[in-house]
């Protein structure tokens, strides 16, 4: 990795907490060199603006989720218990090493979708992905006849998505993580319906 790379990474990994807790617009190039201790012609310097950072740190916030979730996925062996993780670690995310701020998928979406259409398109393929992974599980327990072939993947994928997004949210903006856990158990609950 050369100097620039590892600076690029550094001012990523420094900015990932802010920009996933205060969101683009609230993020400004003073949190980035406070954060950094760079000067501002050193940030830009790396990045050509404020909006390509936001990006990069979107990707690496993102990656963080995406990493503890397959790590979680690798250790079961049914479809059921591969559906199973997305309840258990957004139950428990606490437990794992989420990123600060929480869901960056949730972040960015509830900010960028009127306001930054590169931001947007972010949240939007990271959903789009999520769903085509939770589609594949479904589709082989249906194969493997763990599930009912009358069970729509898509349909499942993006139910699951929005109970555990519509979680997230609830909890965030009530401060009662008891409505996390309640949402949670409906979605373990159609996960054990869906044989």
């Amino acid at each position: 990795m050369s100097k620039a790379e590892r600076t690029r990474q550094f001012i990523i990994e420094k900015t990932a907490p802010i920009f996933n807790t205060k969101g683009y617009a609230g993020t400004s190039i003073t949190d980035i060199t406070s954060a950094t201790g760079l000067t501002k012609g050193s940030v830009y310097g790396n990045f050509a603006n404020k909006d390509e950072v936001a990006l990069a740190v979107f990707d690496y916030n993102l990656q963080k989720v995406q990493r503890i979730l397959q790590a979680e996925l690798e250790k079961q062996t049914t479809a059921r218990e591969k559906l199973l993780v997305y309840v258990r670690v957004y139950d428990n995310f606490l437990q794992y090493p989420f990123p600060e701020g929480g869901c960056p998928i949730l972040n960015t979406a509830i900010e960028a979708d009127d306001t930054h259409e590169a931001l947007k398109k972010k949240a939007a393929d990271a959903i789009q992905n999520w769903k085509v992974k939770i589609e594949k599980v479904i589709s082989e327990g249906i194969a493997q006849k763990e599930f009912s072939p009358e069970v729509n993947p898509e349909q499942i994928a993006l139910t699951i998505i929005a109970m555990i997004e519509g979680a997230i949210m609830i909890t965030k903006i009530s401060g009662k993580t008891n409505y996390r856990k309640a949402i949670m158990q409906s979605v373990e609950k159609l996960v054990n319906e869906l044989a």
